[in-house]
This record gives C-alpha cells, structure tokens and sequence, in this order.
C-alpha cells in the first residue's frame, strides 16, 4: 500500500500540535499493518465527504483520506485533509 498526502492534509498537518503530528504518525503505522484495527475506528463517511475514509488519530481528531489505484494497479491511499471533529464536520 503506498500513501500519499494531498495539500490541505499537508498544511493542516504541519499546523497541527506537535502530540497530534506524532501521534498520527504511530497510527499511521497500525494502519499500514492493519487498516481496520479497532483502534483506528476506519470508517465511511457521508455527506459532504461521501466515497472518503476516516480514522482517529485520537479521541477528537480525525484523518480523512480515499482510496485510489495507481496506474501500476496498486493501491494508493491519499490523506485529504487533517483536524478536529467539530472542523471537519461542521
């Protein structure tokens, strides 16, 4: 699986607290593993991010990405966008 970042994700990202930036990227790696480990609560979203994926960096923050094939026919992931529950779903 290979991952990549969109731009808001990356200025998010950077953005982000420092605790938040390292914890996205532990969870990164059990999603790399695992991406329905039950820590992550990978879920679909609805709405105005319909066909994308969530997972939980912690408690309140959220990783939105979609999955995608590349043109060598493997899966590619892409993190959208970074935040907040209450930003991301308001």
């Amino acid at each position: 699986m290979l991952i990549r970042y969109g731009r808001k994700f990356s200025k998010y990202y950077d953005k982000a607290p420092l605790k938040i930036r390292k914890t996205f990227i532990k969870r990164r790696e059990i999603f790399q593993k695992d991406p329905f480990h039950p820590q992550l609560n990978n879920h679909q979203l609805l709405g105005n991010y319909e066909g994308f994926r969530s997972i939980n960096v912690t408690g309140d923050w959220r990783a939105i990405f979609f999955e995608d094939v590349d043109e060598h026919g493997k899966k590619v992931v892409i993190f959208k966008v970074l935040g907040t529950h209450s930003q991301l779903y308001r």
